[in-house]
């Protein structure tokens, strides 16, 4: 799909998949309209890795972005997603990105909502292998956070809030874990990187598990 000269929202969860997907687009010459997220219904965390509003305001400016959000539970999850598209829609967006690699349900829900609104979905990422993706994303001078694992799929202990970096790539894949995640196995926070004018100032606040998930809280360091 071309992409050079279209307006685009970029499905944004703040962490490395849709963030090369976003670095993609850009690099083709696709146009940003806003990053997009979804948020639970009171506003307090996103949807999908449960980053703090005000961490992911943060890295939308400093990306010079607009960050539009949406609330919705999980039931009204995709109503919501459409409504939302079709408001880029009627502001002159022709694309909606994502960062999905090989998950068809994933893609199959993307341009079912896509068509909906008349938009197209674009995955620059599809299809590619998972390693050259994540070791791409780190050769690009991004850094990325490990907030979320999934303890069913692989320990916290020496993950949870770790750099994802060569020596971490190689010690995933020593382990047996995909490096690139794609089942769910663990999220990450982008904290620096080419499309970052500055590093984001965070702070960690807290470490939670719940329902077999462990889960990194970061905040933003207070100015003095």
């Amino acid at each position: 799909m071309s992409v050079g000269g279209k307006r685009f929202i970029a499905s944004w969860s703040g962490g490395k998949d849709s963030c090369l997907a976003l670095h993609r687009t850009l690099k083709a010459g696709g146009r940003p309209l806003a990053l997009f997220n979804m948020f639970d219904e009171d506003g307090a965390r996103s949807r999908s890795h449960g980053v703090r509003p005000e961490v992911m305001r943060a890295q939308a400016a400093a990306m010079h972005l607009p960050l539009v959000t949406a609330n919705a539970s999980w039931q009204g999850y995709e109503e919501v997603f459409v409504e939302s598209l079709q408001r880029f829609r009627a502001d002159g967006a022709q694309l909606a990105v994502f960062g999905d690699i090989d998950l068809d349900a994933h893609r199959e829900w993307e341009e079912k909502v896509c068509a909906r609104a008349g938009l197209e979905a674009s995955l620059p990422l599809w299809q590619e292998q998972r390693i050259d993706l994540v070791k791409e994303f780190v050769a690009a001078g991004f850094k990325a956070v490990i907030v979320v694992v999934n303890e069913q799929l692989m320990p916290s202990d020496g993950y949870l809030g770790a750099t994802l970096d060569a020596a971490l790539i190689e010690k995933m894949i020593a382990d047996g874990i995909d490096p690139c995640g794609e089942a769910g196995e663990f999220h990450t926070l982008v904290v620096d990187g080419p499309l970052f004018s500055q590093p984001l100032p965070l702070v960690e606040l807290a470490r939670h598990r719940h329902d077999g998930y462990a889960m990194l809280e970061f905040g933003l360091v207070t100015p003095t």
